[in-house]
C-alpha cells in the first residue's frame, strides 16, 4: 500500500525556503539538513511531510514539486504503477537508493520510497 510520505519542493534559495517552511507550518526538521536536502515533519506526527531540495539553477519544464510515496514494499509497488502506466525516469540509482524514480502518464515525475530497510540516499535532482 502507498501513502503520500512527503511533498517535495526544488528550490533555488535553499536556506531561505528552510526557514520560511519551518515557520509557516510550525513543522521541525526530522534531521539536520545535509548535501541541500531536508525533510520537514509535523511535530505532532499529522499530516506528510515536506522535504525541500535545493537546485543550483531554474530548469523551464521541471517538476517544481513531487512527491514521495512511502511504500512498506516498493519493489511490488513500483511494478503495480508500471502497470498501471508509469515508466522509469532515466536515472542511474545508486546501488543503495532506497527510492525509484518514475513519472507518471502525463510525465510528472515522483518517488516510490522504501519505507524501512535501505540507506536513505539524496534524491535525484528530478
Amino acid at each position: 500500500m502507498l501513502r503520500i510520505g512527503s511533498v517535495v519542493i526544488h528550490c533555488h534559495e535553499f536556506e531561505r525556503m528552510v526557514d520560511f517552511w519551518q515557520q509557516a507550518l510550525h513543522y521541525v526538521p526530522r534531521e539536520p539538513a545535509a548535501g541541500g536536502w531536508i525533510v520537514l515533519r509535523d511535530p505532532g506526527g499529522k499530516g506528510p511531510n515536506l522535504s525541500l531540495q535545493a537546485r543550483d539553477q531554474r530548469r523551464p519544464n521541471r517538476n517544481w514539486l513531487h512527491l514521495d510515496l512511502y511504500s512498506e514494499d516498493a519493489a511490488r509497488e513500483v511494478e503495480r504503477l508500471l502497470q498501471l502506466g508509469a515508466t522509469r525516469y532515466p536515472w542511474r540509482h545508486p546501488r543503495a537508493a532506497d527510492f525509484v524514480v518514475l513519472a507518471d502518464p502525463d510525465s510528472n515525475l515522483f518517488c516510490v520510497v522504501q519505507k524501512s530497510g535501505a540507506t536513505p540516499t539524496t534524491p535525484p535532482d528530478v
